[in-house]
């Protein structure tokens, strides 16, 4: 079986012409034996007087400097000598870089053209990057070698290690091992376990990190269940520190306790259970209907405390008010120990005090202030 390879390479075109059309023309002369029985095996009827067909035919493609660009074999390809396109059926092969094999391909058909700056293959894509270990699915892939950028579009699933991916398009660097994930994407990760969801992510195979730059959920899941939804109009998961970082405009939904965290920024640990920020930050009980203001804050979801500094804010469900400069809030029993500059207010029955230490519950209007001189004053 013999195999025919040319080359679309600048430096080549008019060799690639000619070796077609040498080999187009024995075929129908017959004056040179070892051309037409090249012919008659590898090339069937030619569907129109442009146009050549081969079996099993490598295609080749350098740049100006000899390196390799791409190479793609083929059971079977047409040649337009109009349209200076090769169509190739059942295509593989390896796209290189810089001279060196970045991924291995192979679809349901293809289409090169003559001017070597692009690769076309089409259904059934499978793209795996041999260094990296990422492999990318879809229905179209686009070869820019000149722009080191490899197009995924229609139906596009990644994977790499832990994560999985799906998106409408993706533009993939190989210099820079950089994957964007573009239209309703969707990303999931194993360990911490959880699912992300935006219309444009950034995927950092080296790094491991996952970076969106618009409106974006983030759940986390225990076990098959949501235990926390986070929200932000921006996000960076790492998950080598297994940290997510959410800004701006950014909230946490945690079930256990049962809170809603608003800050322009959030550092959520997904291991240690731990939220931290020192941007102005809202707590808020669902149940209870508690909430908490100040400067900046930290939150132990697993211990369910919340620690919150500067100017701190808390109302309670009838109204009662306890202001102080730090205060840890210890959730399930609702139990509050404030310092510093300590106001507590309360309107059935009408009261106020002040301090320098509170400690009590909210819920149940039972707060003792004390530290300092104290200053009781009864509403009438």
């Amino acid at each position: 079986m013999n195999i025919f390879a040319f080359s679309l390479a600048k430096n080549y075109p008019a060799i690639a012409i000619t070796l077609i059309g040498a080999i187009a023309i024995s075929g129908c002369s017959g004056q040179n034996r070892s051309v037409q029985e090249v012919s008659q095996n590898s090339s069937p009827q030619p569907k129109s007087q442009n146009d050549l067909s081969f079996n099993n035919i490598t295609l080749e493609q350098a740049d100006e400097q000899g390196r390799p660009l791409w190479s793609v074999k083929g059971k079977q390809a047409t040649y337009s000598r109009e349209q200076k396109v090769a169509q190739v059926q059942n295509p593989s092969g390896e796209l290189f870089q810089d001279g060196k094999v970045v991924y291995k391909v192979s679809a349901q058909q293809g289409e090169v053209r003559q001017d070597g700056k692009s690769l076309f293959l089409k259904g059934q894509i499978v793209a795996t990057d041999p260094i990296n270990g990422v492999v990318l699915r879809g229905n179209e892939v686009e070869w820019r070698p000149q722009e080191d950028l490899l197009l995924v579009r229609d139906r596009i699933t990644g994977k790499y290690r832990q994560v999985q991916a799906v998106a409408q398009e993706a533009r993939v660097s190989s210099r820079t091992a950089k994957i964007e994930l573009l239209g309703k994407v969707i990303a999931q990760a194993t360990d911490p376990a959880l699912q992300m969801r935006t219309e444009h992510l950034t995927w950092y195979v080296k790094q491991q990190k996952l970076i969106g730059n618009r409106a974006i959920e983030i759940d986390r899941y225990q076990g098959k269940t949501i235990s926390d939804r986070a929200t932000a109009n921006g996000a960076e998961v790492n998950l080598n520190t297994k940290i997510a970082t959410l800004q701006p405009q950014a909230q946490l939904i945690s079930s256990q306790p049962p809170l809603q965290v608003n800050s322009n920024s959030l550092s959520w640990n997904l291991n240690a259970e731990t939220v931290i920020t020192n941007q102005p930050i809202k707590v808020v009980h669902r149940q209870q209907q508690v909430t908490l203001n100040a400067k900046q804050g930290r939150m132990d979801l697993n211990k369910e405390i919340v620690y919150l500094t500067g100017n701190v804010n808390a109302v309670g469900q009838r109204g009662q008010k306890l202001n102080a400069q730090k205060l840890t809030w210890f959730v399930p029993t609702q139990l509050v120990e404030a310092t510093g500059n300590v106001v507590y207010n309360q309107i059935d029955p009408p009261a106020s005090f002040t301090g320098q230490k509170a400690v009590g519950k909210l819920q149940e209007q039972n707060v003792v202030v004390s530290g300092g001189t104290v200053v009781t004053k009864i509403v009438p």
